[in-house]
């Protein structure tokens, strides 16, 4: 398909009902966008406006910063309109495989407040493959003993499209001694067979030419071809015959190279060496060997169930004269819990304030394992005893959360281990840790080493001498826990108090403002005033205060 029909088919929307945003300290959404694209759109094509669909409006785009956290970028969240853009080629084929339904799971996620959304794109598959074969020509011998009605098993072409995009049926050329049958496997795979209509004489035509055609479903549907060349050979007697016509055989993913997988067996009535039999492949792909004189068929390389799940083979029984026989070998590979989960943090948290609620998301954690199956399911925990729990969102994927309340002053950081567990037999699990930080909030309030001071000042002291020292304490950490002193009350007016006492701001050192002279008062026998010292708050409208009272006799009586 061209890139300009490419770009006219827009990715198709279902539309998700979607509930307005949560704050911050919400659970994330569990509700899905879900869109449809074909595959192979160009770059920059838009899928969907998924800051629309979120229910996010253009104004808030610049502080949301939208985005897909994803390891694989095929996706891109524009910044200016929020539309989901497609930012590399797709090839479902290269994503997928042969996979009947291909889904990528994404995660969307927005910050002020931090959220993120489940989004799923379905590719579709376009009819972008022709059928191939292998060879651009293969040979046939057939006897000219041969009856009518004989069938012969014909190389198969690979189409990498799937559903009706993929391989449909096969056509021959014209030729009035054979003719075509289409044939299907169990698993729904077509396949060709070649039948003899009529008898064959050598001396007439000793060589036929004939063109194999696969077609596939696409429309207009794509096709491919390769020359079948028939020899016809002197009568031989009898042809071998194989003791099945399909052999099955399951075998597990970590056999070790060099293993026997099975042994096919053919037997010809003939004597001499028209009885004896030769065995080969008609493709052999390198991944099995076959003996020629045994028939036994051995694993060449490693297996991989997460790459090929099954292998059909085509062997082929010649004996002396030239007549053949055909058998399939049909390999299933059995999966092995051999992938350990793969454990993944997005939008961590780089700082957590100490006073952040219970059920505050910190983090999302996606977990992959390779394997199928039971072998490919996982659990997730956390080790050890922390102020943080799991929580989980869809497949595979979690929430890191808070789930008590946090202090600083008492632990500062946590290192947070986390490990993911399939459910193989035996399991394999994998661990992954990150340090979290909790920080400091003015959550103390300074406290004074004594409620009250009693200080004695002679009645000559000189003026600018300190009197008195006072003390408070913070445990918060920075500016939150630095103290300073002033004085807020006294039983003397503010501007009296002043000319003659202050107090060091930074050290809380309490100095005499003029020289000291006793007074007695007919009302007051040793008067002296009541000051009040506090820690004036640090930062306006958060900052805590502590209070003591400081008593100072010596100051003359009229005070």
């Amino acid at each position: 398909m061209g890139s300009g029909a490419v770009q006219r088919r827009r990715a198709e929307r279902r539309p998700v009902l979607f509930p307005l945003l949560l704050s911050l300290f919400s659970p994330a959404l569990s509700e899905q966008i879900r869109y449809r694209m074909p595959e192979e759109m160009p770059t920059g094509s838009v899928v969907g406006n998924l800051a629309k669909d979120l229910g996010f409006s253009v104004q808030e785009l610049p502080a949301r910063k939208l985005r897909i956290g994803s390891e694989k970028p095929y996706f891109t969240v524009s910044a200016e309109s929020g539309e989901l853009l497609v930012s590399s080629r797709l090839d479902r084929e290269r994503v997928c495989g042969k996979r009947p339904a291909c889904v990528l799971e994404l995660e969307a996620v927005a910050e002020d407040p931090l959220n993120f959304y489940h989004v799923s794109v379905e590719i579709e598959d376009i009819n972008d493959h022709s059928p191939e074969f292998t060879h651009i020509s293969f040979e046939l011998q057939i006897s000219e003993s041969a009856q009518p009605g004989t069938r012969f098993i014909l190389e198969v072409a690979e189409d990498a499209d799937i559903g009706l995009n993929s391989l449909q049926n096969y056509k021959l050329s014209p030729n009035p001694s054979f003719s075509l049958i289409n044939k299907e496997k169990q698993d729904g795979s077509k396949y060709p067979e070649l039948v003899l209509d009529k008898t064959l004489d050598r001396e007439q035509q000793s060589y036929h030419r004939l063109v194999l055609t696969a077609l596939d479903g696409g429309n207009p549907p794509l096709s491919g071809t390769t020359e079948l060349r028939i020899q016809v050979t002197d009568a031989n007697d009898n042809s071998p015959v194989f003791s099945q016509e399909v052999y099955r055989v399951s075998v597990p993913e970590n056999m070790a190279p060099g293993t026997s997988v099975l042994q096919v067996s053919a037997t010809d009535q003939d004597e001499g060496v028209n009885s004896e039999i030769t065995y080969s492949f008609q493709r052999t792909g390198q991944v099995f060997s076959l003996n020629s004189k045994s028939g036994e068929i051995i694993l060449q390389k490693t297996l991989d169930f997460e790459e090929i799940k099954e292998y059909s083979l085509v062997v082929e029984g010649r004996d002396g004269g030239g007549l053949v026989a055909q058998c399939t070998v049909d390999i299933s590979i059995q999966d092995e819990n051999d992938n350990s989960p793969e454990i993944t943090f997005h939008s961590l948290l780089e700082m957590i304030l100490e006073n952040t609620v219970p059920g505050t998301l910190i983090a999302l954690i996606k977990i992959h394992d390779q394997d199928s199956g039971g072998n490919g399911e996982v659990n997730c925990q956390l080790e050890g005893k922390v102020p943080f729990k799991i929580i989980s969102s869809s497949k595979n994927s979690y929430k890191l959360v808070t789930d008590s309340n946090l202090d600083h002053e008492l632990t500062p950081e946590y290192n947070v281990t986390i490990t993911a567990t399939d459910r193989g037999k035996p399991p394999l699990s994998s661990s992954k840790s990150v340090t979290l930080y909790i920080a400091d909030v003015n959550d103390n309030a300074p406290v004074f080493n004594q409620l009250s001071y009693l200080v004695y000042v002679a009645e000559n002291n000189p003026s600018g001498v300190s009197i008195a020292q006072v003390s408070a304490s913070d445990p918060d950490l920075g500016p939150n826990g630095q103290v300073s002193y002033s004085i807020v009350a006294s039983d003397l007016e503010p501007r009296t108090l002043l000319s003659y006492v202050s107090v060091s701001a930074q050290s809380g050192v309490v100095f005499a403002q003029r020289d000291s002279e006793r007074r007695c008062s007919p009302t007051k026998k040793n008067s002296a005033p009541d000051l009040h010292l506090r820690k004036p708050p640090y930062i306006p409208q958060t900052g805590f205060q502590a209070a003591t009272r400081f008593h100072s006799t010596g100051i003359p009586a009229f005070l």
